[in-house]
């Protein structure tokens, strides 16, 4: 009884991070290609109305279909993060991650929905459908939530895992000291481009495919020295 209990242990311990790295790699490569799609296809420069061409709403749309299932991966991600942190999990940096990566979720979300809105509406006719002022609002609005919002919350995210990561050595010292670094650069950017908001993305790449490397590691150290029955 006692065997088998111990080999489901292993089982999950195994299956956990491998998890979680799967959950992180989709998110990372969703939200790569639909901010990348986004910002290649929305103008950048607001003031400059003449100066805007016809997007191709196609592009942007596919971009808002692939950012709720991106959102899906990264809710996904944290849960099997906190379950692979179980015990060694603290109440208040739970609370600012799990808080922090929602807000992040919703300012994405909202900045997509501004974006698909703006693209399809001057695609209809640019001269009629909004005035030139509201352009540039909408526009202002889906800066700020990219630049402002988004990406400081998901510096806290970063910041509140670096510290975890810190306390309960689950992830390597170099880690949690470059996301830090990375946090913090992203913390106190000020009217930055839209193009820094693949930062976090690339971030959370990076550690999925460290976490996956390690379960393999993990994995054939496990197959090569079984542990007595």
């Amino acid at each position: 009884m006692s065997s088998n209990a111990s080999q489901n242990a292993r089982v999950q311990q195994l299956k956990t991070p491998r998890a979680a790295a799967v959950a992180g790699i989709v998110f990372a490569v969703l939200m790569l290609t639909s901010q990348t799609l986004i910002q290649l296809q929305v103008p950048a420069d607001w003031n400059a109305i003449e100066t805007r061409s016809i997007a191709q709403t196609g592009y942007v749309a596919l971009a808002l279909d692939l950012v709720p299932f991106a959102g899906i991966a990264f809710l996904w991600f944290i849960g099997v993060m906190r379950d692979r942190l179980g015990d060694l999990e603290d109440r208040f940096f739970a609370t600012v991650y799990f808080g922090s990566a929602l807000l992040y979720l919703a300012a994405v979300f909202m900045a997509t929905t501004v974006a698909v809105g703006i693209v399809a509406s001057y695609s209809i006719s640019p001269p009629n459908v909004l005035s030139d002022s509201l352009y540039v609002f909408l526009g202002e609005m889906l800066t700020s939530l990219v630049t402002v919002i988004a990406i400081r919350m998901a510096a806290v995210f970063m910041i509140s895992f670096a510290t975890v990561w810190m306390r309960t050595r689950v992830m390597p010292r170099w880690l949690a000291l470059l996301t830090y670094l990375m946090a913090l650069g992203l913390l106190f950017i000020i009217n930055a481009s839209e193009w820094v908001a693949l930062v976090f993305p690339f971030w959370v790449l990076v550690v999925s495919i460290l976490i996956l490397v390690n379960n393999f590691r993990s994995q054939a150290a496990t197959n090569s020295n079984p542990p007595p029955a």
